[in-house]
């Protein structure tokens, strides 16, 4: 599968159109479309992939998990305490409000864990 069949299919699965996702990702006229027969530039594929919650390493087709995960060397899960990182369910974007709730359970597991 192609960076612009990922696209594709991420968009619809989204509700989005090609057009409203190149759009949103501030590309040139109808820049998507070009895709399906030439690379796109790094700096549009990760416009693309915030645009759609997802990494660019899913849209190469590096991996085949659409969900961006960010590792460190110390936690090998999702550091859900950047405010930078969009994260998604089922490819739809998490609400911040969701988010502060599962920080605030986090935390709480973490602080009786340390007490035990």
């Amino acid at each position: 599968m192609t960076a612009f069949d990922r696209i594709k299919e991420l968009s619809r699965k989204q509700g989005l159109s090609l057009i409203e996702v190149n759009d949103k990702a501030g590309l040139g006229t109808r820049t998507i479309y070009h895709w399906k027969t030439k690379t796109p530039g790094i700096d549009n594929l990760k416009s693309v992939a915030k645009v759609l919650h997802t990494s660019t390493d899913y849209l190469l087709g590096n991996t085949d998990d659409p969900s961006p995960v960010h590792k460190d060397s110390e936690h090998p899960f999702v550091d859900i305490a950047d405010d930078e990182t969009i994260y998604s369910y089922r490819g739809k974007p998490v609400p911040k409000e969701y988010l502060d709730v599962i920080r605030n359970l986090m935390d709480s597991d973490i602080r009786k864990g340390k007490d035990n």
